[in-house]
Protein backbone atom coordinates (compact mmCIF):
# COMPACT_ATOMS: atom_id res chain seq x y z
CA UNK A 1 0.00 0.00 0.00
CA UNK A 2 1.21 3.49 -0.82
CA UNK A 3 2.59 5.21 2.32
CA UNK A 4 1.32 8.59 1.09
CA UNK A 5 -2.25 7.27 1.27
CA UNK A 6 -1.88 5.98 4.83
CA UNK A 7 0.29 8.68 6.36
CA UNK A 8 -0.95 10.17 9.65
CA UNK A 9 -1.50 13.52 7.92
CA UNK A 10 -3.68 11.87 5.26
CA UNK A 11 -5.69 9.97 7.86
CA UNK A 12 -6.24 13.17 9.87
CA UNK A 13 -7.37 14.93 6.71
CA UNK A 14 -9.94 12.20 5.99
CA UNK A 15 -11.25 12.33 9.58
CA UNK A 16 -11.45 16.16 9.49
CA UNK A 17 -13.30 16.22 6.15
CA UNK A 18 -15.72 13.54 7.36
CA UNK A 19 -16.48 15.49 10.54
CA UNK A 20 -16.88 18.75 8.58
CA UNK A 21 -19.44 17.06 6.34
CA UNK A 22 -21.43 15.97 9.41
CA UNK A 23 -20.37 12.32 9.44
CA UNK A 24 -19.45 10.29 12.51
CA UNK A 25 -16.06 8.55 12.30
CA UNK A 26 -15.96 5.18 14.10
CA UNK A 27 -12.62 3.63 15.00
CA UNK A 28 -13.23 -0.01 15.82
CA UNK A 29 -12.38 -0.91 19.39
CA UNK A 30 -11.59 2.70 20.31
CA UNK A 31 -14.64 4.91 19.93
CA UNK A 32 -16.16 7.52 17.66
CA UNK A 33 -15.55 11.13 16.68
CA UNK A 34 -18.87 12.97 16.37
CA UNK A 35 -19.37 16.40 14.85
CA UNK A 36 -20.67 19.25 17.03
CA UNK A 37 -21.73 22.77 16.08
CA UNK A 38 -18.43 24.15 17.40
CA UNK A 39 -16.04 21.27 16.68
CA UNK A 40 -16.26 17.59 17.53
CA UNK A 41 -16.32 15.21 20.46
CA UNK A 42 -14.67 11.86 20.97
CA UNK A 43 -16.82 9.20 22.64
CA UNK A 44 -14.64 6.41 23.94
CA UNK A 45 -16.05 2.92 23.52
CA UNK A 46 -16.65 1.52 26.97
CA UNK A 47 -18.69 -1.52 26.01
CA UNK A 48 -16.86 -4.84 26.18
CA UNK A 49 -15.85 -6.10 22.73
CA UNK A 50 -17.01 -9.71 22.43
CA UNK A 51 -16.11 -11.97 19.50
CA UNK A 52 -18.65 -14.71 18.77
CA UNK A 53 -17.33 -17.84 17.02
CA UNK A 54 -19.86 -20.37 15.76
CA UNK A 55 -20.54 -22.93 13.05
CA UNK A 56 -22.72 -21.58 10.24
CA UNK A 57 -25.44 -24.09 11.12
CA UNK A 58 -25.74 -22.36 14.52
CA UNK A 59 -26.19 -18.86 13.09
CA UNK A 60 -29.69 -18.43 14.56
CA UNK A 61 -28.44 -19.19 18.09
CA UNK A 62 -25.34 -17.02 17.56
CA UNK A 63 -27.56 -14.11 16.47
CA UNK A 64 -29.78 -14.61 19.52
CA UNK A 65 -26.68 -14.44 21.72
CA UNK A 66 -25.42 -11.38 19.83
CA UNK A 67 -28.69 -9.52 20.43
CA UNK A 68 -28.75 -10.48 24.12
CA UNK A 69 -25.18 -9.22 24.56
CA UNK A 70 -25.99 -5.96 22.77
CA UNK A 71 -29.06 -5.45 24.99
CA UNK A 72 -26.83 -5.96 28.04
CA UNK A 73 -24.21 -3.35 27.17
CA UNK A 74 -21.71 -5.36 25.13
CA UNK A 75 -20.41 -4.76 21.62
CA UNK A 76 -20.62 -8.19 19.94
CA UNK A 77 -18.57 -9.02 16.85
CA UNK A 78 -20.36 -11.40 14.50
CA UNK A 79 -18.83 -11.98 11.07
CA UNK A 80 -22.17 -11.78 9.24
CA UNK A 81 -22.67 -8.26 10.63
CA UNK A 82 -19.13 -6.87 10.68
CA UNK A 83 -17.32 -8.10 7.57
CA UNK A 84 -17.60 -5.88 4.50
CA UNK A 85 -17.57 -6.95 0.84
CA UNK A 86 -14.01 -7.01 -0.48
CA UNK A 87 -12.48 -7.02 2.99
CA UNK A 88 -9.56 -9.35 3.75
CA UNK A 89 -11.75 -11.49 5.97
CA UNK A 90 -9.10 -13.85 7.45
CA UNK A 91 -7.01 -10.90 8.68
CA UNK A 92 -10.10 -8.97 9.80
CA UNK A 93 -11.24 -11.92 11.91
CA UNK A 94 -7.78 -12.37 13.46
CA UNK A 95 -7.64 -8.68 14.33
CA UNK A 96 -11.13 -8.71 15.80
CA UNK A 97 -10.17 -11.65 18.02
CA UNK A 98 -6.91 -9.96 19.10
CA UNK A 99 -8.61 -6.74 20.22
CA UNK A 100 -11.64 -8.39 21.84
CA UNK A 101 -12.15 -8.38 25.58
CA UNK A 102 -13.68 -11.85 25.39
CA UNK A 103 -13.99 -14.65 22.84
CA UNK A 104 -17.13 -16.78 22.97
CA UNK A 105 -16.71 -20.24 21.47
CA UNK A 106 -20.17 -21.60 20.64
CA UNK A 107 -20.11 -25.39 20.81
CA UNK A 108 -22.82 -27.65 19.45
CA UNK A 109 -23.08 -31.13 18.00
CA UNK A 110 -22.53 -29.48 14.62
CA UNK A 111 -19.50 -27.32 15.50
CA UNK A 112 -17.45 -29.98 17.28
CA UNK A 113 -17.48 -32.39 14.37
CA UNK A 114 -16.93 -29.84 11.63
CA UNK A 115 -13.70 -28.70 10.02
CA UNK A 116 -13.32 -25.11 8.98
CA UNK A 117 -13.47 -21.53 10.13
CA UNK A 118 -14.89 -22.14 13.63
CA UNK A 119 -11.96 -24.43 14.48
CA UNK A 120 -9.48 -21.93 13.03
CA UNK A 121 -10.94 -19.04 15.05
CA UNK A 122 -10.87 -21.15 18.20
CA UNK A 123 -7.20 -22.04 17.71
CA UNK A 124 -6.31 -18.37 17.10
CA UNK A 125 -8.20 -17.32 20.26
CA UNK A 126 -6.32 -19.92 22.31
CA UNK A 127 -3.04 -18.51 20.94
CA UNK A 128 -4.18 -14.98 21.85
CA UNK A 129 -5.14 -16.17 25.35
CA UNK A 130 -1.56 -17.42 25.85
CA UNK A 131 -0.36 -13.81 25.69
CA UNK A 132 -2.65 -12.76 28.53
CA UNK A 133 -2.15 -13.31 32.27
CA UNK A 134 -2.74 -16.95 33.14
CA UNK A 135 -5.71 -16.30 35.45
CA UNK A 136 -7.54 -13.93 33.10
CA UNK A 137 -10.81 -14.80 31.40
CA UNK A 138 -10.70 -14.58 27.61
CA UNK A 139 -11.99 -17.74 25.91
CA UNK A 140 -15.47 -18.48 27.21
CA UNK A 141 -16.82 -21.83 26.00
CA UNK A 142 -20.60 -21.92 25.54
CA UNK A 143 -22.71 -24.98 24.74
CA UNK A 144 -25.84 -24.56 22.66
CA UNK A 145 -26.81 -28.22 23.16
CA UNK A 146 -25.69 -31.31 25.07
CA UNK A 147 -22.42 -31.87 23.21
CA UNK A 148 -18.97 -32.73 24.50
CA UNK A 149 -16.55 -29.82 24.80
CA UNK A 150 -13.13 -30.74 23.36
CA UNK A 151 -10.84 -32.01 26.08
CA UNK A 152 -8.17 -29.37 25.32
CA UNK A 153 -10.78 -26.79 26.34
CA UNK A 154 -12.69 -28.59 29.12
CA UNK A 155 -9.48 -29.59 30.94
CA UNK A 156 -8.62 -25.92 31.48
CA UNK A 157 -11.82 -23.90 31.27
CA UNK A 158 -15.28 -24.08 32.67
CA UNK A 159 -18.10 -23.68 30.16
CA UNK A 160 -21.61 -22.30 30.32
CA UNK A 161 -24.71 -24.11 29.05
CA UNK A 162 -27.33 -22.09 27.20
CA UNK A 163 -29.79 -24.95 27.60
CA UNK A 164 -32.23 -25.85 29.06
CA UNK A 165 -32.43 -22.32 30.55
CA UNK A 166 -31.17 -19.67 28.09
CA UNK A 167 -31.70 -16.79 30.59
CA UNK A 168 -29.61 -18.48 33.29
CA UNK A 169 -26.83 -19.21 30.79
CA UNK A 170 -26.94 -15.63 29.57
CA UNK A 171 -26.53 -14.26 33.12
CA UNK A 172 -23.51 -16.51 33.73
CA UNK A 173 -22.00 -15.51 30.40
CA UNK A 174 -22.40 -11.79 31.17
CA UNK A 175 -20.66 -12.27 34.56
CA UNK A 176 -17.68 -13.85 32.78
CA UNK A 177 -17.52 -11.05 30.21
CA UNK A 178 -17.59 -8.42 32.96
CA UNK A 179 -14.80 -10.25 34.78
CA UNK A 180 -12.73 -10.39 31.58
CA UNK A 181 -13.21 -6.66 31.09
CA UNK A 182 -12.43 -5.75 34.72
CA UNK A 183 -9.20 -7.74 34.67
CA UNK A 184 -8.00 -5.98 31.52
CA UNK A 185 -8.80 -2.54 32.89
CA UNK A 186 -6.86 -3.27 36.08
CA UNK A 187 -3.87 -4.48 34.10
CA UNK A 188 -3.73 -1.31 32.01
CA UNK A 189 -3.93 1.17 34.89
Amino acid sequence: MNDALTSPARILEIVRKSLESGQTVDIEGLGAFRPLADGYEFCQQTQPEVFIAYAVEDLASARRMCEALRENGCSPWLDKDKLLPGQNWPRSIERAIEISDAFIACFSRRSISKRGQFQSELRWAIDCARRRPIDSVFVIPVRFDDCPVPRRISDHMHYVDMFPDWERGQKRLLRSIRRATRKQVRLVT
